[in-house]
Protein backbone atom coordinates (compact mmCIF):
# COMPACT_ATOMS: atom_id res chain seq x y z
CA UNK A 1 0.00 0.00 0.00
CA UNK A 2 1.45 3.39 -0.09
CA UNK A 3 0.12 4.29 3.02
CA UNK A 4 -0.82 7.81 3.60
CA UNK A 5 1.66 9.06 6.09
CA UNK A 6 4.86 7.33 5.10
CA UNK A 7 7.46 9.02 2.90
CA UNK A 8 7.60 7.59 -0.60
CA UNK A 9 10.25 5.87 -2.43
CA UNK A 10 10.36 5.22 -6.05
CA UNK A 11 13.12 4.78 -8.41
CA UNK A 12 12.60 7.97 -10.01
CA UNK A 13 6.92 6.07 -2.40
CA UNK A 14 9.11 4.26 -3.29
CA UNK A 15 12.22 5.02 -3.92
CA UNK A 16 10.12 4.04 -0.59
CA UNK A 17 6.58 4.56 1.82
CA UNK A 18 8.66 4.10 -0.04
CA UNK A 19 11.25 5.35 -2.50
CA UNK A 20 13.11 8.89 -2.39
CA UNK A 21 12.42 12.02 -4.32
CA UNK A 22 13.46 14.55 -6.82
CA UNK A 23 12.47 18.20 -7.05
CA UNK A 24 8.89 18.98 -7.92
CA UNK A 25 8.00 20.18 -11.36
CA UNK A 26 5.42 19.88 -14.09
CA UNK A 27 6.23 18.56 -17.54
CA UNK A 28 3.82 18.53 -20.44
CA UNK A 29 5.01 16.39 -23.31
CA UNK A 30 3.50 16.52 -26.79
CA UNK A 31 2.76 13.57 -28.99
CA UNK A 32 5.96 11.65 -29.64
CA UNK A 33 7.13 10.42 -33.00
CA UNK A 34 6.49 6.76 -33.58
CA UNK A 35 9.49 4.51 -32.95
CA UNK A 36 10.90 2.99 -36.12
CA UNK A 37 10.76 -0.61 -34.96
CA UNK A 38 7.71 -2.84 -35.10
CA UNK A 39 5.01 -2.49 -32.48
CA UNK A 40 2.44 -4.76 -30.93
CA UNK A 41 -0.90 -3.75 -32.36
CA UNK A 42 -4.63 -3.80 -31.79
CA UNK A 43 -7.40 -5.42 -33.74
CA UNK A 44 -9.91 -3.30 -35.54
CA UNK A 45 -12.95 -4.44 -37.49
CA UNK A 46 -10.78 -5.14 -40.53
CA UNK A 47 -7.76 -6.63 -38.79
CA UNK A 48 -4.72 -5.01 -37.18
CA UNK A 49 -5.17 -1.26 -36.86
CA UNK A 50 -1.69 -0.14 -35.90
CA UNK A 51 0.25 0.26 -32.68
CA UNK A 52 -1.71 0.26 -29.44
CA UNK A 53 -2.94 3.72 -28.53
CA UNK A 54 -2.95 5.28 -31.99
CA UNK A 55 -6.65 4.85 -32.80
CA UNK A 56 -9.60 6.67 -31.23
CA UNK A 57 -12.32 4.26 -30.23
CA UNK A 58 -15.59 4.30 -28.28
CA UNK A 59 -16.86 1.17 -26.56
CA UNK A 60 -20.05 1.52 -24.58
CA UNK A 61 -19.78 4.59 -22.37
CA UNK A 62 -15.98 4.85 -22.58
CA UNK A 63 -13.81 6.56 -25.20
CA UNK A 64 -10.07 6.51 -25.80
CA UNK A 65 -8.52 9.44 -27.70
CA UNK A 66 -4.84 9.65 -28.71
CA UNK A 67 -3.31 12.91 -27.57
CA UNK A 68 -0.49 14.65 -25.71
CA UNK A 69 1.30 12.92 -22.86
CA UNK A 70 0.19 13.96 -19.37
CA UNK A 71 1.76 16.40 -16.96
CA UNK A 72 4.03 14.81 -14.39
CA UNK A 73 5.28 16.09 -11.06
CA UNK A 74 8.87 15.27 -12.03
CA UNK A 75 10.41 15.14 -15.52
CA UNK A 76 10.17 11.71 -17.16
CA UNK A 77 12.34 11.86 -20.29
CA UNK A 78 11.08 8.47 -21.49
CA UNK A 79 7.66 9.99 -22.13
CA UNK A 80 9.19 11.51 -25.26
CA UNK A 81 8.88 8.11 -26.95
CA UNK A 82 5.52 7.13 -25.45
CA UNK A 83 2.18 6.96 -27.21
CA UNK A 84 -0.31 8.85 -25.08
CA UNK A 85 -3.94 9.80 -24.85
CA UNK A 86 -6.93 9.90 -22.54
CA UNK A 87 -9.70 7.56 -21.50
CA UNK A 88 -13.02 9.23 -20.74
CA UNK A 89 -15.42 7.24 -18.53
CA UNK A 90 -18.46 7.82 -16.33
CA UNK A 91 -17.56 8.95 -12.84
CA UNK A 92 -20.19 6.76 -11.22
CA UNK A 93 -21.49 3.88 -13.30
CA UNK A 94 -23.88 2.67 -10.61
CA UNK A 95 -25.54 6.03 -10.03
CA UNK A 96 -25.35 8.34 -13.05
CA UNK A 97 -27.86 10.71 -11.50
CA UNK A 98 -28.55 11.69 -7.94
CA UNK A 99 -27.14 13.54 -4.98
CA UNK A 100 -23.40 13.97 -4.68
CA UNK A 101 -23.06 12.13 -1.41
CA UNK A 102 -25.45 9.42 -0.30
CA UNK A 103 -25.68 8.93 3.41
CA UNK A 104 -23.37 6.27 4.76
CA UNK A 105 -23.71 4.55 8.12
CA UNK A 106 -22.30 6.52 11.02
CA UNK A 107 -20.04 4.77 13.49
CA UNK A 108 -21.28 6.92 16.36
CA UNK A 109 -23.48 9.95 16.85
CA UNK A 110 -21.87 13.32 16.43
CA UNK A 111 -22.21 16.65 14.63
CA UNK A 112 -23.86 16.27 11.26
CA UNK A 113 -21.69 16.92 8.26
CA UNK A 114 -23.02 19.40 5.66
CA UNK A 115 -24.90 17.96 2.73
CA UNK A 116 -23.86 18.86 -0.78
CA UNK A 117 -26.72 19.85 -3.07
CA UNK A 118 -24.78 19.23 -6.29
CA UNK A 119 -26.18 16.58 -8.63
CA UNK A 120 -24.29 14.47 -11.15
CA UNK A 121 -26.02 13.93 -14.47
CA UNK A 122 -23.85 11.43 -16.27
CA UNK A 123 -20.68 13.24 -15.20
CA UNK A 124 -17.52 12.11 -17.04
CA UNK A 125 -13.94 11.97 -15.81
CA UNK A 126 -10.70 11.72 -17.77
CA UNK A 127 -7.77 9.38 -17.12
CA UNK A 128 -4.34 9.88 -18.67
CA UNK A 129 -2.80 7.00 -20.63
CA UNK A 130 0.86 6.52 -21.59
CA UNK A 131 2.09 3.48 -23.52
CA UNK A 132 5.80 2.73 -23.42
CA UNK A 133 6.82 0.72 -26.50
CA UNK A 134 8.63 -2.57 -26.20
CA UNK A 135 12.39 -2.59 -26.66
CA UNK A 136 12.15 -5.68 -28.85
CA UNK A 137 11.76 -5.25 -32.61
CA UNK A 138 9.30 -8.15 -32.52
CA UNK A 139 7.22 -7.58 -29.37
CA UNK A 140 4.70 -10.03 -28.03
CA UNK A 141 1.11 -9.16 -28.97
CA UNK A 142 -0.14 -9.08 -25.37
CA UNK A 143 1.00 -5.92 -23.54
CA UNK A 144 1.40 -5.40 -19.79
CA UNK A 145 -0.80 -2.93 -17.93
CA UNK A 146 0.70 -1.40 -14.78
CA UNK A 147 -1.38 -0.94 -11.60
CA UNK A 148 0.16 1.71 -9.34
CA UNK A 149 0.62 1.68 -5.59
CA UNK A 150 -1.04 3.83 -2.99
CA UNK A 151 -4.01 4.03 -3.05
CA UNK A 152 -3.54 7.38 -4.67
CA UNK A 153 -0.27 7.07 -6.60
CA UNK A 154 -0.17 8.05 -10.26
CA UNK A 155 0.86 5.18 -12.54
CA UNK A 156 2.52 7.54 -15.00
CA UNK A 157 4.97 8.62 -12.28
CA UNK A 158 6.04 4.99 -11.91
CA UNK A 159 7.25 4.64 -15.51
CA UNK A 160 10.92 4.99 -14.46
CA UNK A 161 10.52 2.06 -12.04
CA UNK A 162 9.02 -0.17 -14.71
CA UNK A 163 11.65 0.65 -17.31
CA UNK A 164 14.51 0.29 -14.83
CA UNK A 165 13.28 -3.26 -14.28
CA UNK A 166 13.23 -3.98 -18.02
CA UNK A 167 9.49 -4.65 -17.94
CA UNK A 168 9.09 -3.40 -21.51
CA UNK A 169 11.79 -5.68 -22.92
CA UNK A 170 9.36 -7.82 -24.95
CA UNK A 171 6.02 -6.08 -24.50
CA UNK A 172 4.47 -2.65 -24.60
CA UNK A 173 3.66 -1.45 -21.08
CA UNK A 174 0.49 0.58 -20.55
CA UNK A 175 0.18 3.13 -17.74
CA UNK A 176 -3.15 4.73 -16.87
CA UNK A 177 -3.61 7.23 -14.08
CA UNK A 178 -6.29 5.84 -11.78
CA UNK A 179 -9.27 8.10 -11.16
CA UNK A 180 -8.43 11.08 -8.97
CA UNK A 181 -4.66 10.75 -9.30
CA UNK A 182 -2.13 13.39 -10.30
CA UNK A 183 -2.53 13.24 -14.09
CA UNK A 184 -6.27 12.48 -14.09
CA UNK A 185 -9.15 14.97 -14.21
CA UNK A 186 -10.35 15.76 -11.61
CA UNK A 187 -7.18 15.72 -9.52
CA UNK A 188 -8.08 14.71 -5.96
CA UNK A 189 -4.76 15.41 -4.29
CA UNK A 190 -4.86 17.26 -0.96
CA UNK A 191 -1.51 18.89 -0.16
CA UNK A 192 -2.93 20.06 3.17
CA UNK A 193 -2.89 16.45 4.42
CA UNK A 194 0.72 15.94 3.34
CA UNK A 195 1.71 19.21 5.00
CA UNK A 196 -0.11 18.24 8.19
CA UNK A 197 1.64 14.85 8.23
CA UNK A 198 4.96 16.68 8.17
CA UNK A 199 3.99 19.10 10.97
CA UNK A 200 2.58 16.18 12.98
CA UNK A 201 6.12 14.91 13.55
CA UNK A 202 6.23 17.59 16.24
CA UNK A 203 3.12 16.20 17.99
CA UNK A 204 2.60 13.19 20.23
CA UNK A 205 1.44 10.52 17.78
CA UNK A 206 -1.39 8.93 19.76
CA UNK A 207 -2.63 11.96 21.68
CA UNK A 208 -6.36 12.68 21.24
CA UNK A 209 -5.49 16.27 20.33
CA UNK A 210 -3.38 14.95 17.43
CA UNK A 211 -6.32 12.85 16.31
CA UNK A 212 -8.60 15.89 16.26
CA UNK A 213 -6.14 17.83 14.10
CA UNK A 214 -5.78 14.81 11.82
CA UNK A 215 -9.53 14.69 11.24
CA UNK A 216 -9.64 18.46 10.66
CA UNK A 217 -7.15 17.98 7.83
CA UNK A 218 -9.32 15.18 6.42
CA UNK A 219 -12.42 17.40 6.50
CA UNK A 220 -10.55 20.14 4.66
CA UNK A 221 -9.59 17.58 2.01
CA UNK A 222 -13.19 16.40 1.78
CA UNK A 223 -14.35 19.97 1.26
CA UNK A 224 -11.76 20.46 -1.49
CA UNK A 225 -12.90 17.30 -3.26
CA UNK A 226 -16.53 18.41 -3.02
CA UNK A 227 -15.66 21.86 -4.36
CA UNK A 228 -14.39 20.16 -7.53
CA UNK A 229 -17.78 18.52 -8.01
CA UNK A 230 -16.38 15.04 -7.48
CA UNK A 231 -18.58 12.23 -6.21
CA UNK A 232 -16.64 10.84 -3.25
CA UNK A 233 -18.49 7.53 -3.42
CA UNK A 234 -17.16 6.80 -6.93
CA UNK A 235 -13.47 6.41 -6.08
CA UNK A 236 -12.90 2.76 -5.26
CA UNK A 237 -11.79 -0.61 -6.62
CA UNK A 238 -15.11 -1.35 -8.28
CA UNK A 239 -15.04 1.75 -10.46
CA UNK A 240 -11.29 1.53 -11.07
CA UNK A 241 -11.61 -2.10 -12.18
CA UNK A 242 -14.29 -1.08 -14.65
CA UNK A 243 -12.00 1.71 -15.88
CA UNK A 244 -9.29 -0.82 -16.73
CA UNK A 245 -11.77 -3.12 -18.44
CA UNK A 246 -12.89 -0.12 -20.50
CA UNK A 247 -9.28 0.76 -21.31
CA UNK A 248 -8.54 -2.72 -22.64
CA UNK A 249 -11.61 -2.65 -24.84
CA UNK A 250 -11.14 0.87 -26.18
CA UNK A 251 -7.48 0.13 -26.99
CA UNK A 252 -8.64 -2.92 -28.92
CA UNK A 253 -6.48 -5.28 -26.85
CA UNK A 254 -7.77 -8.86 -26.85
CA UNK A 255 -5.43 -10.15 -24.13
CA UNK A 256 -3.12 -8.36 -21.76
CA UNK A 257 -1.06 -9.02 -18.66
CA UNK A 258 -1.43 -7.16 -15.37
CA UNK A 259 1.40 -6.08 -13.06
CA UNK A 260 0.44 -4.42 -9.80
CA UNK A 261 2.61 -3.14 -6.96
CA UNK A 262 1.56 -2.49 -3.34
CA UNK A 263 -2.06 -1.22 -3.41
CA UNK A 264 -2.03 -2.13 -7.10
CA UNK A 265 -2.09 -5.78 -5.98
CA UNK A 266 -5.29 -5.08 -4.03
CA UNK A 267 -6.86 -3.59 -7.16
CA UNK A 268 -5.48 -6.38 -9.38
CA UNK A 269 -7.05 -9.09 -7.22
CA UNK A 270 -10.43 -7.35 -7.39
CA UNK A 271 -10.00 -6.73 -11.12
CA UNK A 272 -9.32 -10.46 -11.67
CA UNK A 273 -12.54 -11.26 -9.84
CA UNK A 274 -14.74 -8.59 -11.44
CA UNK A 275 -13.40 -8.53 -15.03
CA UNK A 276 -11.46 -11.73 -15.72
CA UNK A 277 -12.01 -11.68 -19.47
CA UNK A 278 -8.97 -10.63 -21.47
CA UNK A 279 -6.36 -11.30 -18.77
CA UNK A 280 -3.49 -13.58 -19.84
CA UNK A 281 -1.52 -13.43 -16.57
CA UNK A 282 -1.13 -11.34 -13.41
CA UNK A 283 1.94 -10.32 -11.43
CA UNK A 284 1.44 -8.85 -7.95
CA UNK A 285 4.31 -7.45 -5.88
CA UNK A 286 3.88 -6.42 -2.24
CA UNK A 287 0.60 -8.26 -1.83
CA UNK A 288 -2.37 -6.68 -0.07
CA UNK A 289 -5.43 -8.98 -0.25
CA UNK A 290 -8.78 -7.12 -0.36
CA UNK A 291 -10.23 -9.74 2.00
CA UNK A 292 -7.76 -8.64 4.71
CA UNK A 293 -7.47 -4.90 4.03
CA UNK A 294 -7.31 -2.84 7.20
CA UNK A 295 -5.31 -2.16 10.33
CA UNK A 296 -4.94 -5.70 11.67
CA UNK A 297 -3.02 -6.93 8.62
CA UNK A 298 -0.87 -3.79 8.76
CA UNK A 299 0.22 -4.70 12.30
CA UNK A 300 0.94 -8.22 11.04
CA UNK A 301 3.03 -6.83 8.18
CA UNK A 302 5.10 -4.70 10.53
CA UNK A 303 5.82 -7.69 12.74
CA UNK A 304 6.87 -9.93 9.82
CA UNK A 305 9.04 -7.30 8.17
CA UNK A 306 10.73 -6.27 11.41
CA UNK A 307 11.36 -9.89 12.38
CA UNK A 308 12.95 -10.59 9.02
CA UNK A 309 15.38 -7.73 9.50
CA UNK A 310 16.15 -8.57 13.12
CA UNK A 311 16.84 -12.20 12.20
CA UNK A 312 19.22 -11.17 9.41
CA UNK A 313 21.23 -9.13 11.94
CA UNK A 314 21.21 -11.98 14.45
CA UNK A 315 22.45 -14.38 11.75
CA UNK A 316 25.37 -12.10 10.82
CA UNK A 317 28.14 -12.52 13.42
CA UNK A 318 29.45 -8.95 13.20
CA UNK A 319 25.97 -7.46 13.57
CA UNK A 320 24.90 -9.82 16.33
CA UNK A 321 28.10 -9.18 18.31
CA UNK A 322 27.86 -5.38 18.05
CA UNK A 323 24.05 -5.17 18.37
CA UNK A 324 22.91 -8.20 20.36
CA UNK A 325 19.21 -8.73 21.09
CA UNK A 326 18.23 -6.07 18.54
CA UNK A 327 14.56 -7.10 18.58
CA UNK A 328 14.37 -6.83 22.36
CA UNK A 329 16.06 -3.42 22.19
CA UNK A 330 13.48 -2.19 19.69
CA UNK A 331 10.50 -3.46 21.68
CA UNK A 332 11.87 -1.88 24.86
CA UNK A 333 12.45 1.45 23.14
CA UNK A 334 8.89 1.53 21.79
CA UNK A 335 7.39 1.11 25.26
CA UNK A 336 9.80 3.57 26.88
CA UNK A 337 9.28 6.26 24.26
CA UNK A 338 5.50 5.86 24.29
CA UNK A 339 5.61 6.56 28.03
CA UNK A 340 8.27 9.27 27.83
CA UNK A 341 8.85 10.71 24.32
CA UNK A 342 12.08 12.40 23.26
CA UNK A 343 11.77 15.79 21.55
CA UNK A 344 14.52 17.02 19.28
CA UNK A 345 15.05 19.32 16.32
CA UNK A 346 16.71 18.49 13.03
CA UNK A 347 17.68 20.32 9.87
CA UNK A 348 15.94 19.35 6.64
CA UNK A 349 17.55 20.58 3.40
CA UNK A 350 14.29 21.74 1.80
CA UNK A 351 12.95 23.45 4.94
CA UNK A 352 14.27 26.86 5.99
CA UNK A 353 13.71 26.40 9.72
CA UNK A 354 14.72 23.58 12.10
CA UNK A 355 12.07 20.87 12.29
CA UNK A 356 10.70 19.62 15.60
CA UNK A 357 10.40 15.84 15.95
CA UNK A 358 8.70 14.06 18.83
CA UNK A 359 10.09 10.55 18.93
CA UNK A 360 7.49 8.41 20.68
CA UNK A 361 6.49 4.78 20.28
CA UNK A 362 4.23 5.47 17.32
CA UNK A 363 6.83 7.45 15.41
CA UNK A 364 9.51 4.83 16.09
CA UNK A 365 7.28 2.14 14.58
CA UNK A 366 6.50 4.40 11.61
CA UNK A 367 10.22 5.00 11.08
CA UNK A 368 11.13 1.32 11.09
CA UNK A 369 8.26 0.47 8.74
CA UNK A 370 9.91 2.64 6.12
CA UNK A 371 13.54 2.12 7.21
CA UNK A 372 13.39 -1.55 6.19
CA UNK A 373 14.21 -0.13 2.73
CA UNK A 374 17.58 0.99 4.08
CA UNK A 375 18.03 -2.03 6.34
CA UNK A 376 21.83 -1.86 6.56
CA UNK A 377 21.67 1.20 8.83
CA UNK A 378 18.81 0.12 11.08
CA UNK A 379 20.80 -1.67 13.82
CA UNK A 380 23.18 1.25 14.19
CA UNK A 381 20.31 3.78 14.34
CA UNK A 382 18.48 1.79 17.02
CA UNK A 383 21.68 1.40 19.02
CA UNK A 384 22.31 5.15 18.90
CA UNK A 385 18.76 5.79 20.09
CA UNK A 386 19.20 3.29 22.92
CA UNK A 387 22.25 5.30 24.00
CA UNK A 388 20.38 8.61 23.98
CA UNK A 389 21.04 9.86 20.45
CA UNK A 390 17.83 10.12 18.37
CA UNK A 391 19.28 12.28 15.58
CA UNK A 392 19.66 9.71 12.79
CA UNK A 393 16.14 8.43 13.20
CA UNK A 394 14.65 11.93 13.59
CA UNK A 395 16.47 13.15 10.47
CA UNK A 396 15.20 10.23 8.42
CA UNK A 397 11.63 10.77 9.59
CA UNK A 398 11.71 14.49 8.83
CA UNK A 399 13.56 14.06 5.55
CA UNK A 400 10.84 11.73 4.28
CA UNK A 401 7.87 13.80 5.39
CA UNK A 402 9.27 17.15 4.22
CA UNK A 403 10.59 15.84 0.90
CA UNK A 404 9.04 17.58 -2.13
CA UNK A 405 8.02 14.11 -3.31
CA UNK A 406 5.87 13.70 -0.21
CA UNK A 407 3.78 16.83 -0.84
CA UNK A 408 0.89 17.08 -3.30
CA UNK A 409 1.44 13.79 -5.11
CA UNK A 410 -1.04 11.41 -3.45
CA UNK A 411 -4.73 11.44 -4.42
CA UNK A 412 -6.25 11.37 -0.96
CA UNK A 413 -9.71 11.39 -2.55
CA UNK A 414 -8.93 7.89 -3.83
CA UNK A 415 -7.16 6.89 -0.59
CA UNK A 416 -10.22 7.60 1.53
CA UNK A 417 -12.57 6.31 -1.14
CA UNK A 418 -10.96 2.87 -0.88
CA UNK A 419 -10.29 2.79 2.86
CA UNK A 420 -13.65 4.20 3.92
CA UNK A 421 -15.88 2.10 1.65
CA UNK A 422 -13.93 -1.16 1.55
CA UNK A 423 -12.02 -1.38 4.83
CA UNK A 424 -13.53 0.42 7.82
CA UNK A 425 -17.09 -0.85 7.24
CA UNK A 426 -15.76 -4.39 7.63
CA UNK A 427 -13.14 -3.94 10.37
CA UNK A 428 -13.82 -2.37 13.77
CA UNK A 429 -11.44 -0.51 16.04
CA UNK A 430 -11.51 -3.57 18.29
CA UNK A 431 -10.33 -5.73 15.37
CA UNK A 432 -7.35 -3.42 14.86
CA UNK A 433 -6.48 -3.47 18.56
CA UNK A 434 -6.65 -7.26 18.62
CA UNK A 435 -4.41 -7.43 15.55
CA UNK A 436 -1.90 -5.12 17.22
CA UNK A 437 -1.95 -7.15 20.41
CA UNK A 438 -1.33 -10.38 18.51
CA UNK A 439 1.60 -8.90 16.62
CA UNK A 440 3.16 -6.92 19.47
CA UNK A 441 1.94 -8.12 22.89
CA UNK A 442 4.30 -5.78 24.73
CA UNK A 443 3.14 -2.56 23.05
CA UNK A 444 1.16 -0.10 25.22
CA UNK A 445 -2.56 -0.13 24.54
CA UNK A 446 -2.39 3.57 23.63
CA UNK A 447 -0.64 2.57 20.39
CA UNK A 448 -2.74 -0.33 19.19
CA UNK A 449 -5.76 1.41 17.62
CA UNK A 450 -3.46 3.37 15.31
CA UNK A 451 -1.91 0.75 13.08
CA UNK A 452 1.23 1.71 11.13
CA UNK A 453 0.36 3.82 8.08
CA UNK A 454 -3.30 4.04 9.14
CA UNK A 455 -3.46 6.45 12.09
CA UNK A 456 -6.95 7.66 13.08
CA UNK A 457 -8.47 5.73 10.20
CA UNK A 458 -11.97 5.24 11.64
CA UNK A 459 -12.19 8.89 12.69
CA UNK A 460 -11.10 10.01 9.25
CA UNK A 461 -13.62 7.75 7.55
CA UNK A 462 -16.45 9.03 9.68
CA UNK A 463 -15.59 12.52 8.42
CA UNK A 464 -15.20 11.32 4.82
CA UNK A 465 -18.68 9.78 4.96
CA UNK A 466 -19.17 7.46 2.01
CA UNK A 467 -21.41 4.38 1.92
CA UNK A 468 -19.86 0.94 2.33
CA UNK A 469 -19.04 -1.05 -0.76
CA UNK A 470 -20.99 -4.29 -1.19
CA UNK A 471 -19.76 -7.05 1.15
CA UNK A 472 -18.52 -8.96 -1.90
CA UNK A 473 -15.65 -6.46 -2.12
CA UNK A 474 -14.07 -8.50 0.68
CA UNK A 475 -14.39 -11.80 -1.17
CA UNK A 476 -11.31 -13.92 -1.66
CA UNK A 477 -10.21 -13.98 -5.30
CA UNK A 478 -10.55 -17.47 -6.80
CA UNK A 479 -9.11 -17.83 -10.27
CA UNK A 480 -7.16 -20.04 -12.65
CA UNK A 481 -5.46 -17.04 -14.30
CA UNK A 482 -1.68 -17.64 -14.03
CA UNK A 483 -0.43 -15.44 -11.20
CA UNK A 484 2.95 -14.54 -9.74
CA UNK A 485 2.75 -13.34 -6.11
CA UNK A 486 6.00 -11.63 -5.08
CA UNK A 487 6.88 -10.67 -1.52
CA UNK A 488 9.93 -9.26 0.23
CA UNK A 489 11.39 -10.82 3.34
CA UNK A 490 11.82 -7.37 4.95
CA UNK A 491 8.41 -6.05 3.82
CA UNK A 492 6.90 -4.25 6.82
CA UNK A 493 4.09 -2.64 4.79
CA UNK A 494 2.39 -5.68 3.26
CA UNK A 495 3.11 -8.94 5.08
CA UNK A 496 5.41 -11.42 3.31
CA UNK A 497 2.91 -14.17 4.22
CA UNK A 498 0.21 -12.46 2.14
CA UNK A 499 1.64 -14.00 -1.03
CA UNK A 500 1.03 -17.54 0.19
CA UNK A 501 -2.39 -16.46 1.48
CA UNK A 502 -3.67 -15.34 -1.95
CA UNK A 503 -1.98 -18.26 -3.72
CA UNK A 504 -4.20 -20.74 -1.89
CA UNK A 505 -7.18 -19.78 -4.04
CA UNK A 506 -5.29 -19.08 -7.29
CA UNK A 507 -4.93 -22.51 -8.84
CA UNK A 508 -2.14 -21.59 -11.27
CA UNK A 509 -0.06 -19.37 -9.01
CA UNK A 510 3.54 -19.08 -7.91
CA UNK A 511 4.21 -17.47 -4.50
CA UNK A 512 7.81 -16.24 -4.26
CA UNK A 513 9.48 -14.46 -1.35
CA UNK A 514 12.65 -12.56 -2.17
CA UNK A 515 14.74 -12.45 1.02
CA UNK A 516 16.41 -9.33 2.40
CA UNK A 517 14.26 -6.93 0.36
CA UNK A 518 11.53 -4.61 1.63
CA UNK A 519 8.21 -3.52 0.12
CA UNK A 520 7.90 -3.75 -3.70
CA UNK A 521 10.79 -6.05 -4.55
CA UNK A 522 10.66 -5.20 -8.27
CA UNK A 523 11.93 -1.70 -7.44
CA UNK A 524 15.05 -2.83 -5.60
CA UNK A 525 15.97 -6.38 -6.59
CA UNK A 526 17.47 -7.40 -9.95
CA UNK A 527 16.52 -10.97 -9.01
CA UNK A 528 12.87 -9.95 -8.61
CA UNK A 529 13.02 -8.20 -11.98
CA UNK A 530 14.37 -11.35 -13.61
CA UNK A 531 11.64 -13.47 -12.02
CA UNK A 532 8.96 -11.02 -13.17
CA UNK A 533 10.05 -10.72 -16.80
CA UNK A 534 10.51 -14.51 -17.04
CA UNK A 535 7.00 -15.01 -15.70
CA UNK A 536 5.43 -12.81 -18.35
CA UNK A 537 7.45 -14.70 -20.98
CA UNK A 538 6.20 -18.05 -19.63
CA UNK A 539 3.57 -17.78 -16.86
CA UNK A 540 3.83 -21.51 -16.18
CA UNK A 541 7.52 -21.42 -15.29
CA UNK A 542 9.04 -18.24 -13.82
CA UNK A 543 12.83 -18.44 -13.48
CA UNK A 544 13.62 -18.29 -9.75
CA UNK A 545 17.20 -19.61 -9.86
CA UNK A 546 18.60 -16.22 -8.79
CA UNK A 547 17.08 -16.63 -5.31
CA UNK A 548 19.77 -19.16 -4.39
CA UNK A 549 22.54 -16.58 -4.63
CA UNK A 550 21.02 -13.75 -2.62
CA UNK A 551 22.94 -12.46 0.38
CA UNK A 552 21.81 -10.37 3.37
CA UNK A 553 22.91 -6.73 3.60
CA UNK A 554 26.21 -5.95 5.27
CA UNK A 555 24.92 -4.10 8.31
CA UNK A 556 26.71 -0.92 9.34
CA UNK A 557 28.94 -1.47 12.35
CA UNK A 558 29.66 1.65 14.40
CA UNK A 559 33.15 2.10 15.84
Amino acid sequence: MSPRTTPRRRPARRLPATLAGATAGVLVVGLAAMPAHAESGTDGPNGPSGPIGTVARTVGDARFEPGPCPRTADPIPDLARARCGTLTVPENRSRPKGPNKPEGPKEAKGPKEPKEPRAHHGRKITLAVAIMPAESSHPAPDPIVWFAGGPGDDAVSEIPMALAGDLNRDRDVIFMSQRGTYSADPVLTCPNIDEFNARALGLVSNAPSTGRLHVEATRACRDRVDSLGADRSAYNDIESSADYDALRKTLGVKKWNVFGISYGTHLALNYMRLHPKGIRSVGIDGVLPPSLGGGAVTWKAAREGFDGLFKACADQPACNTRYPNLKATFLRLVSELEADPITTTVTVPVHPEPVKVVLDGGNLVAWLTSATHVAAGVPRSLDELAHGNPQRIAEQLAGGKYSPQAIGRVAHGLVYGVFCSQWTPYESRADIIRGGRRAFPSFPRSMLANAPQLAWLHDDCRAWDVPPAPPSIRDVTRSDIPTLALSGGFDAQTAPSNGAYVARTLSRSHAVTVPYVAHVVFADSPCAQTITTSFFADPAAPDTRCLAGLQPPQFEIAP
